[in-house]
C-alpha cells in the first residue's frame, strides 16, 4: 500500500510545473541584477558614511546625498526589489502578490516622475525608459499568477 502512495506522490511531482520555467528569461536577469543592486546597498551606505555623497538614481528620481528622503526611498526601493527578485528566483508563494505591489508602485513612480516636470519648473518632458520594462513586466506577472498559486495548493 505504501508502494502506491509513493508512486502517486511521485507521479504528482512529475505533473507539477517548477515555478521558476514560468518566468522568462530577460525577468531572471533582471532579477539577478536588482539582486546585485539590493546587496550593494550595505556598501552604498558605507562608502556614504565615508564619503557624505553617492549618486543614486532609479524610476526619474536622484540624489547625490543617500542619508536624504528621496535616497532612503530609493534605497528602499530597491531593497523591494532585491526581496521581490529573491521571491521569485526561489519560487516563494509570496513573490507574485509582491512583484506586483513592486511594478504597479515602480510605474506610479515613474508615471508622477514623467508628470513632476509639467507642474514645476518646466525643464523639458522625459518618458520614462523604465516603463518600456516595468509595463511588461507587470502584465507577465498577471498572467502567471494563477498558475504560480495553483502550485502552492498542490
Amino acid at each position: 500500500m505504501s508502494e502506491q502512495k509513493d508512486l502517486l506522490t511521485e507521479e504528482l511531482e512529475s505533473l507539477t510545473i517548477k515555478r521558476i520555467k514560468l518566468i522568462p528569461l530577460w525577468i531572471k536577469i533582471f532579477a539577478w541584477i536588482f539582486l546585485i543592486m539590493a546587496g550593494s546597498i550595505p556598501i552604498i551606505i558605507i562608502l556614504a558614511l565615508i564619503n557624505g555623497s553617492g549618486l543614486l538614481s532609479l524610476y526619474g528620481f536622484q540624489t547625490l546625498t543617500p542619508f536624504s528622503l528621496t535616497g532612503i526611498l530609493i534605497m528602499l526601493a530597491f531593497a523591494l526589489k532585491g526581496i521581490v527578485a529573491f521571491g521569485l528566483l526561489k519560487e516563494k508563494d509570496w513573490a507574485i502578490k509582491l512583484g506586483l505591489t513592486d511594478g504597479f508602485t515602480g510605474i506610479a513612480a515613474c508615471t508622477f516622475a514623467t508628470l513632476l516636470p509639467l507642474f514645476t519648473n518646466f525643464t523639458g518632458f522625459t518618458i520614462r525608459l523604465e516603463l518600456v520594462a516595468l509595463i511588461p513586466y507587470v502584465m507577465k506577472l498577471l498572467s502567471i499568477k494563477s498558475q504560480w498559486e495553483e502550485d502552492m495548493k498542490v
